[in-house]
């Protein structure tokens, strides 16, 4: 959705086309490992948690191709950066929500569109992690790592937030929950803070986001379903195609 709503064609070369687009590296490494090591934080210690992480993300490492252009002084540094996250994982869970019982781990969603006619199309998606709390809520979860942190600007972004908008409307259905007992946050895993590297950002996904979301899903559907693919000239900066025989 982020690359259709960003460049059609861009979408049609990736996703129609299957150009090569995405490459593995040491942040993709470090993101798939760590939530790999988030798949257990509640089962084990943050120690286990962390002996996790060091062998998927050093297994990852040794299976990324062109290995001479990996920066082997920021592998060390993205160790030692992630045992903070692993150690506070479940203490900021806790501190946030309180007493909670984990519903669900990277539960697919895999629903049928029923608010338009999405030409036999579903809606996928994989939820990271789902907790419901004495208050019998539900709280959607969707881990990020960053450097930092996130700035205000982004985590206002409706692009950004409709990824939970769109796992919170399925989610309900998949479940028959009602919405008003579902909320969403992002969980922000820092590699770099100044304090805290586990934060957690609620996100509200209410009627009318969800409606907007549903909006621009619904557009995507028809042009796509049309084939029509133009080329949005504003994002070609840190495109791949820019300035390619695939896009010229």
């Amino acid at each position: 959705m982020k690359n259709w709503k960003e460049c059609p064609w861009r979408h049609k070369l990736i996703y129609i086309d299957e150009e090569p687009y995405f490459s593995a590296n040491q942040y993709t490494a470090f993101g798939t490992a760590i939530h790999t090591a988030l798949e257990s934080f509640k089962e084990k210690e943050p120690s286990q948690l962390y002996d996790i992480f060091c062998k998927n993300f050093l297994n990852a490492i040794k299976s990324i191709e062109e290995e001479d252009k990996i920066n082997k002084e920021q592998i060390s540094e993205f160790l030692l950066q992630a045992k903070p996250i692993c150690d506070q994982a479940l203490s900021s869970i806790e501190s946030y929500f309180g007493k909670f019982e984990i519903v669900s781990i990277e539960e697919e969603l895999l629903e049928r569109i029923p608010e338009f006619d999405a030409h036999g199309r579903n809606f996928k998606g994989y939820i990271d992690l789902v907790i419901k709390t004495e208050d019998k809520k539900y709280h959607i979860i969707d881990w990020k790592t960053c450097s930092w942190g996130w700035p205000s600007n982004k985590k206002s972004d409706p692009l950004v937030n409709y990824q939970l908008s769109y796992y919170k409307n399925y989610f309900s259905k998949k479940h028959n929950i009602e919405k008003d007992n579902i909320e969403t946050y992002f969980v922000l895993l820092k590699r770099t803070p100044k304090k805290d590297n586990v934060e957690v950002v609620r996100i509200t996904s209410g009627d009318k986001k969800i409606k907007n979301s549903l909006k621009l899903l619904e557009n995507a559907v028809i042009n796509i379903e049309k084939k029509f693919y133009p080329k949005n000239r504003l994002s070609c900066k840190y495109c791949k195609f820019h300035k390619t025989e695939k896009c010229i």
